[in-house]
């Protein structure tokens, strides 16, 4: 069986008629008895939204057939455990589960050897993606990949509505809420069909569950990144790159750059922190067309792994040399490739912000 394609490819060889994609895909899975959704290390609402929606759709298509979804790293940004503990969502980690001749993998929000997974053992029979870094899609029997949409979660709803599958207030919420994470910001990252599912799903979805979902309770680690971040954010004509310093949590380090962005005298942003012995790196851009993911794949090349969109992507940077010297090496070698890269002079640099002066308790 040859590979299904993105918008770019005709019709697969063996329809004599064109199906749906949804359709196609059921027919791929139709064969095995079971089948497991992954996703890229550490899931987003839109990649944990998306593995929930396929679940319900292979629920409801093929009755029966059981649907493991799994969880590769870890669940750490607030309002990701939130949305997996209210949902809720069942999650497997994704090292305990067996993968057979009589299993289909399912990876959304990803693809194969892009470098956004701890491991690549099983080649996955479907990949449904929405991100520009492309994956190898050798042997892969089903694959949509739609770089115009804004989220995963909106192919997904997508199938949904093909297939006439009846949304509970659940699934919706998740849907809506890892399609609006992906296409926050300004200028939006997202097409008319993302903007379309909002309507469909924002009716169907739960509004208490959203709301508290989107505003969870925050640790004290999380204000002090921030802090060390301030102090340690550096500004380099149009660019800021701050260093976060050891995070609790990787995800933390995308919050920095998104809260760095939006400062008006920039229009890049490199956060950095140190976790389990790597470099997790977010950059930011604030317009559109910068191909923030090639340009952050350029700058980690021959010393990790990177991807994302236009405006948005990450990275990690694994360490030879975990000493504080060799982090700092590490540091201002991404930092002098990524200046290269934009023609900033290096000697333009200056300390964002000056000594923080403390106010007296009242």
């Amino acid at each position: 069986m040859t590979g299904d394609g993105d918008e770019r490819d005709g019709v697969h060889e063996y329809d004599p008629i064109r199906r749906v994609r949804s359709d196609r895909l059921l027919s791929v899975l139709q064969p095995y008895k079971r089948v497991v959704a992954v996703s890229h290390v550490n899931p987003d609402p839109d990649s944990l939204a998306s593995m929930l929606g396929i679940r319900e759709l292979i629920l409801k298509c093929q009755p029966g057939k059981p649907v493991i979804m799994t969880v590769d790293g870890m669940i750490a940004r607030a309002e990701n455990r939130a949305m997996v503990e209210l949902i809720p969502i069942d999650l497997v980690p994704v090292k305990s589960v067996v993968v057979d001749r009589e299993t289909a993998v399912v990876m959304v929000d990803t693809q194969p050897h892009t470098g956004r997974r701890s491991s690549e053992s099983a080649t996955p029979q479907v990949v449904i993606d929405h991100h520009e870094t492309g994956g190898d899609l050798e042997g892969v029997l089903f694959h949509d990949i739609r770089t115009q949409m804004g989220a995963s979660s909106t192919i997904v709803t997508g199938y949904l509505l093909e297939q006439k599958v009846v949304v509970s207030p659940q699934l919706a919420t998740a849907l809506l809420y890892g399609i609006d994470s992906e296409t926050t910001g300004y200028p939006r990252e997202a097409c008319s069909l993302d903007d379309g599912a909002l309507v469909w799903l924002f009716p169907r979805a739960d509004k208490e569950l959203l709301a508290r979902i989107r505003n969870p309770k925050l640790p004290q680690s999380h204000f002090a990144t921030f802090q060390r971040a301030l102090a340690n954010a550096f500004l380099y004509r149009d660019l800021i790159v701050a260093w976060c310093g050891e995070v609790s949590q990787p995800d933390i380090v995308a919050e920095v750059a998104d809260f760095f962005i939006r400062f008006d005298q920039v229009n890049w942003v490199l956060a950095v922190g140190l976790h389990d012995g790597a470099l997790k790196l977010s950059l930011r851009a604030s317009e559109l067309g910068r191909q923030a993911g090639e340009i952050l794949r350029d700058v980690v090349d021959g010393t990790g792994n990177a991807g994302g969109h236009d405006k948005r992507a990450g990275g990690l940077v694994t360490l030879a040399d975990p000493s504080p010297k060799g982090i700092d090496q590490a540091l201002t070698q991404l930092r002098r490739r990524l200046l290269a890269h934009l023609e900033i002079d290096e000697h333009q640099g200056r300390r964002l912000l000056n000594d923080f002066s403390r106010i007296p308790a009242p």
